[in-house]
C-alpha cells in the first residue's frame, strides 16, 4: 500500500519537491544550531522557552482536536464522519511528529531526550508528557493503519483494535491536559498559574484541530476531487464555532480575574501582551489580531448564510486557526516570561535560524500528512472508483 505514496501527477511532485527543499534548508540550519548551540536562538536566561515550545504547545492542541471526529464516529456510531475520521487520525500523527521535532530542536542536543527514559522522574510533568505524546502517536498510527487496511480489504476492523480506539479518546484529552499542567504547575509564573489553563487548552484544541481538518478537506476537494460530505463538514463547523466561543469566554475570564482582583503579576502580563508595558509593545499587534480574527471567524461560522458557502466557511476556519495560533503559538509562552521574577522585562526576538528550523518542521509535518493522505485517498479511489486526482 505504501507504493501509492510514491506516484502522483505533476502538482503532487511539485508540492513534495517544495516541502523537501524547505526541509533541506531547515536541516542545514539545525546542523548549525547543533554545532554552535542554542546561542544561535533568541532565547536567554530570562526567556528559556521560545518559538519551538510555542509551536509544540499549539500543535499538541491540533493533535488532540482529532478526537472531535473519532468520538462521534467510534462511540456514537455517527457514520457521517466515516470519510474524515481517518483524515483526523492521520492529522494527529503528523501533528504529534511535529511536536516531538520541536522538543528535540529546543533541547539543543537531541541525546538529552534520552534522560527522560534513563532517569525517569514520575513527579515531573515532562516525564508524563513524554508518555502521553509517544503513546498517542503509537495509538493513531496503529488505529489509522489497521482501519485503512481493513477498509482496503472491505472487511470490518478486527475486534482487537477496538480497545485501542476507545483508549485513544481519553488519551487525546490527556495530551493537552498534561501540556497545560506543564505551565500551570509553575508557581513563579503568574500568567500560567490558573486553574482554567487545561480547559482553555482543550477548548482551543477542539476548535483549531477541526478547523484545520476542514481547511484540508476543502483543499482535497479542490485539488484531489475528494468530497468529505456536506453534512460532515457542517457538523465540524458547528464544533469549531462553539469550541472557539468557549475559548474566547475563557480569555475573558482571565481578564476579569486579573483586573477585578487587581493581581499585579497577572495584570502585567496581559498589559504586556495586549496593550504594551513600559514601552514594550512588540507583541501587541499580534495579540490584538489573536482576538479580532477568531471573533470575525466565529461570527462567520454562526451566520447561516455564510457558513453554508464553502468559500466564507473556509475563510472563517482560517481566521480561527490563525487567531488561535497567534494566541498559543506566540502569546501564551512568551507572555509567561514577562515580567521575570525580578519584575524586569526581557524581550525575545527569534533569530533567522530559529524561524528556518520552525518552518522546516512545519514542512516536515505537511510532508508526513501528504504521504498519509495520499495513501488514504489511494485506497478510497481503489474501492470506489472515483476520479480522484492523485
Amino acid at each position: 500500500m505504501i507504493e501509492k505514496a510514491l506516484v502522483g501527477n505533476s502538482n503532487y511532485k511539485k508540492w513534495i519537491t517544495f516541502l523537501l527543499v524547505i526541509m533541506g534548508i531547515g536541516a542545514i540550519c539545525y546542523v548549525r544550531q547543533f554545532t554552535y548551540g542554542l546561542g544561535l536562538t533568541g532565547m536567554s536566561r530570562d526567556v528559556s522557552w521560545g518559538v519551538y515550545i510555542a509551536q509544540f504547545t499549539f500543535l499538541v492542541g491540533v493533535a488532540a482536536g482529532g478526537v472531535m471526529v473519532a468520538l462521534p464516529y467510534y462511540i456514537h456510531n455517527y457514520k457521517v464522519f466515516g470519510k474524515i475520521t481517518i483524515l483526523g487520525e492521520f492529522l494527529a500523527v503528523s501533528s504529534v511528529c511535529m511536536c516531538l521535532m520541536f522538543i528535540i530542536a529546543d533541547l539543543g542536543q537531541p541525546m538529552r531526550a534520552l534522560n527522560v527514559l534513563l532517569f525517569p522522574t514520575p513527579n515531573s510533568m515532562l516525564f508524563w508528557d513524554m508518555i502521553v505524546l509517544n503513546g498517542y502517536l503509537f495509538l493513531n498510527i496503529l488505529i489509522g493503519w489497521v482501519v485503512l487496511t481493513s477498509e482496503r480489504k472491505e472487511v470490518a476492523p478486527p475486534a482487537w483494535i477496538k480497545p485501542f480506539i476507545y483508549l485513544s479518546i481519553p488519551w487525546a484529552i490527556s495530551i493537552h491536559t498534561v501540556t497545560a499542567f506543564l505551565y500551570a504547575g509553575l508557581p513563579g509564573r503568574h500568567f500560567w498559574l490558573t486553574a482554567i489553563m487545561a480547559p482553555r487548552f482543550l477548548a482551543s484544541a477542539f476548535a483549531a484541530g477541526p478547523a484545520l481538518l476542514i481547511i484540508v478537506c476543502m483543499i482535497l476537494k479542490r485539488f484531489a476531487n475528494f468530497d468529505a460530505g456536506k453534512e460532515a463538514i457542517q457538523k465540524l463547523v458547528t464544533i469549531v464555532a462553539y469550541a472557539a466561543l468557549v475559548n474566547m469566554f475563557f480569555l475573558c475570564m482571565e481578564f476579569f480575574t486579573a483586573y477585578y482582583s487587581n493581581i499585579p503579576g497577572h495584570m502585567h502580563t496581559l498589559e504586556y501582551l495586549y496593550f504594551g508595558l513600559h514601552g514594550h509593545n512588540q507583541l501587541v499587534p499580534w495579540m490584538n489580531l489573536s482576538v479580532i480574527l477568531p471573533v470575525i471567524g466565529i461570527a462567520m461560522l454562526l451566520t447561516p448564510s455564510l457558513r453554508i458557502k464553502e468559500s466564507t466557511m473556509t475563510i472563517g476556519c482560517i481566521l480561527i486557526f490563525v487567531g488561535f495560533w497567534l494566541d498559543k503559538g506566540i502569546g501564551l509562552v512568551l507572555g509567561g516570561f514577562v515580567p521575570n521574577p525580578l519584575e524586569e522585562i526581557t524581550a525575545y526576538h527569534p533569530t533567522f535560524n530559529e524561524i528556518a528550523i520552525t518552518i522546516a518542521v512545519w514542512a516536515t509535518g505537511f510532508f508526513i500528512l501528504t504521504i498519509l493522505y495520499k495513501l488514504a485517498l489511494g485506497v478510497h479511489t481503489e474501492l470506489h472508483g472515483e476520479d480522484v486526482i492523485t
